[in-house]
């Protein structure tokens, strides 16, 4: 799946710095025109002809070190793909609880395969723990999840894919610092710019790597002397947990943990970016299926994806590892929840959850906070943190309890 819009907000700027004005000014492609999609006017050239477009991007990555060979090489043919901009502008919303994705994306099947391969590379991800500090079963959970171990990596070829989203005026400030990177990808000789295919947002390989995050953190883990994420597993493993390793994956620690949950617990506390410890919740009455009470002292937050009679698990600070790599919080809890498998850990609880608020009436609920004074982002009928947070406060105050979960219940209320 495309993640695009919703991860690695943080590394957006990674290659911003290889922007120059006088770069720039080589290129006589028009200044974009102030947005009208709520974006932020791009403050790089785009639009316009395509071929002065290309020679600013090759004067761009020029001035940046690349070498003019492969600037030429990698830029030459380069296409607009009508289909990558149809891609772009019809993204569709997530609209899946966390039963309904888990369940789907953390199959039986996947859990066979994935325990395949770590026996079968057992070796490289020995080497991924004691070189990153990353467990097996997080690294194969992503690799299972986003590519199904390598078999759907995408078909966009990827110089076009970026040449595209670069070229078009909605966001070339994220997708033109990728389209500079991928060239030194090609100068390395790890990416062929006509073969090389993957996502139509340009991410590349068997877990979906932007160009700048490979230039970073891209391991060779075969000794071939290049970092090939489409085919090498061994590359593969070692450039996910030396990437996860950046986004703060701490060695010997827990990310997820599946507990269970007394009926009078203070659930206004539960949530994301809560203070409590894992002690606090366990002297509260919260309970580790698993027996686990050795990581008290840490940091540790309450999160119930489907509210109180939902799924529970307490999350700690390598949970913050998995929001960097993906921001959306049914992704990012189904990836966390799919390492747990792997660890061991049998199949959560499913509960029995209140039923939710249809996309209609949570658009309607959505109004209603907002007509509060909350700020739930976009009425888009879609559960997410600002709505989430905005929920808790309401039903606080109303004498609900206040875990976070929409219903008709508070619909009504309000």
């Amino acid at each position: 799946m495309d993640r695009y819009t919703i991860r690695r907000n943080a590394l957006a700027l990674i290659f911003a710095s290889a922007i120059t004005g006088a770069a720039m000014a080589q290129s006589a492609a028009p200044a974009a025109a102030p947005s009208t999609d709520g974006v932020s006017a791009p403050k790089v050239a785009c639009g316009g002809d395509l071929a002065p477009f290309l020679a600013g991007v090759k004067a761009e990555a020029i001035a940046a070190g690349a070498d003019a060979a492969a600037a030429d090489r990698t830029l030459a043919g380069a296409q607009i793909d009508p289909k990558v901009l149809s891609m772009d502008r019809g993204q569709g919303v997530f609209r899946q609880t966390f039963l309904e994705f888990s369940q789907r994306t953390v199959s039986q099947g996947r859990l066979d395969i994935g325990r395949q391969k770590m026996k079968q590379y057992a070796d490289v991800f020995a080497k991924a723990e004691k070189d990153y500090g990353v467990a097996p079963g997080v690294i194969t959970a992503f690799w299972a999840m986003e590519t199904d171990f390598g078999a759907v990596q995408g078909n966009f070829n990827t110089r076009n894919a970026l040449v595209t989203l670069a070229h078009d005026c909605r966001r070339p400030d994220f997708f033109r610092p990728r389209l500079i990177a991928l060239i030194e990808l090609v100068q390395r000789g790890d990416v062929d710019p006509e073969t090389t295919t993957g996502a139509w947002a340009g991410e590349i390989g068997q877990t979906q790597m932007l160009p700048p995050d490979i230039i970073a953190y891209g391991t060779d883990g075969d000794g071939d002397g290049h970092v090939n994420l489409k085919t090498s597993a061994p590359d593969v493993i070692l450039t996910t947990a030396r990437f996860l390793q950046h986004l703060g994956f701490q060695r010997g620690q827990p990310w997820l943990q599946e507990v269970t949950v007394p009926d009078n617990l203070p659930w206004e506390k539960s949530g994301i970016g809560g203070t409590l410890t894992a002690a606090d919740w366990f002297q509260l009455g919260v309970k580790p299926r698993d027996g686990n009470t050795s990581f008290g002292s840490l940091p540790a937050a309450l999160i119930l994806p489907q509210g109180r009679k939902g799924p529970a698990f307490l999350t700690y600070p390598n949970y913050n590892a998995y929001l960097g790599w993906n921001q959306s919080f049914i992704y990012t809890t189904s990836a966390a929840y799919f390492a747990t498998r792997f660890a061991g850990a049998p199949p959560y609880n499913k509960g029995t959850p209140e039923p939710g608020l249809n996309d209609v009436d949570m658009k309607t609920l959505q109004t209603k906070l907002v007509a509060r004074g909350y700020d739930v982002g976009k009425i888009d009928g879609i559960l997410g943190s600002g709505t989430r947070i905005a929920i808790q406060k309401e039903q606080f105050r109303l004498g609900m309890p206040a875990d976070g979960w929409a219903t008709s219940a508070l619909l009504g209320a309000l």
